[in-house]
């Protein structure tokens, strides 16, 4: 328990104060221990970083494998893994900003394994893509220029997404996947009415 609680509170410090300016004395102090004592739970704050955004990928990556699991037709399993996207950056701004701006000051060999699991994770969405096209459902010139526009736009709602402003989370998660399915160039029939 004591883990979560030091994850959450860095991840709270490093949004707000930035990852540089933030020192493990004002992680302690917002779990109530003094920041030394911090070191008997952690190695390091280069650590707490990167554990915090590898938490992150793990629940992206958990909520898009969920979301498609079961499902073999190419437009649902798009429309799905967007919307899965599109709602765990409405749910979870905090960590999205953290781990997209803070992924600069990762070192090796965190930096790597970071690099590697996002790049994962986009591969998911352009096989998704390159499937459809090679199903002939969608009309798309790059599978990899397609997943880097979805996922750019379903990481921009963690900067815009209000919870009391603004359209609502299903609203947004709807509209998006359907952008999403006019990007890779879906017909007509897979476009769903009003």
């Amino acid at each position: 328990m004591r883990s979560d609680q030091i994850r959450s509170a860095a991840l709270a410090e490093f949004a707000r104060r930035g990852y540089e300016a933030t020192t493990m004395a004002d992680i302690g102090a917002a779990v109530g221990i003094r920041g030394p004592s911090l070191y008997k739970h952690v190695r390091s704050k280069q650590e707490l970083l990167a554990s915090v955004i590898d938490a992150t990928m793990d629940a992206l990556i958990r909520d898009h494998d969920a979301a498609v699991a079961g499902i073999d037709d190419p437009v649902e399993r798009l429309r799905r893994a967007v919307e899965a996207h599109v709602r765990f950056h409405a749910r979870n701004r905090v960590e999205a900003f953290v781990g997209n701006r803070e992924l600069r000051s990762l070192t090796e060999p965190h930096r790597s394994e970071i690099l590697a699991r996002r790049a994962d994770y986009e591969q998911r969405f352009r096989r998704l893509i390159a499937d459809g096209a090679d199903a002939g459902v969608f009309s798309v010139a790059s599978p990899q220029l397609a997943s880097y526009a979805i996922l750019d736009q379903g990481m921009g709602v963690a900067v815009w997404f209000r919870d009391d402003a603004g359209p609502g989370e299903n609203e947004v998660a709807w509209q998006l996947a359907e952008f999403a399915l006019r990007l890779v160039g879906a017909g007509p029939a897979a476009l769903r009415p009003r």
